[in-house]
């Protein structure tokens, strides 16, 4: 089981001080991976999360809150604790899932289509 990783990547940076409004005027229209990351306790609302593969990051207790994930890759993230009111997830996410992983930690499994 990985654990969650501080990211060498400057964008991430961004996120860790937040600073959000600097990371949506920088990101690039190109997709970015945060695969394995550490968002835990981060506001991340006004986020721009086109494109950022998410998977097997840790949410713990972020603040989700109308956050659009559709473009996203959840793939092993873990949702604990974390506030996703009016947060839009991908198609391929049934809200089972998200729930387990809200209540319990689980990591999310997507649901092939």
């Amino acid at each position: 089981m990985s654990q969650p990783k501080q990211l060498d990547n400057p964008l991430y940076a961004l996120i860790h001080k937040d600073d959000i409004r600097h990371f949506n005027q920088q990101r690039p229209d190109d997709p970015i991976d945060f695969t394995g990351g550490d968002f835990r306790g981060l506001d991340l609302r006004q986020l721009d999360a086109r494109q950022i593969n998410f998977s097997d990051a840790y949410f713990r207790s972020a603040d989700l809150r109308g956050v659009d994930l559709r473009e996203c890759n959840l793939e092993g993230a873990s949702l604990s604790h974390a506030q996703i009111s009016g947060a839009y997830f991908p198609a391929q996410l049934a809200a089972e899932e998200i729930l387990m992983s809200l209540n319990f930690g689980t990591r999310l499994r997507y649901t092939r289509i």
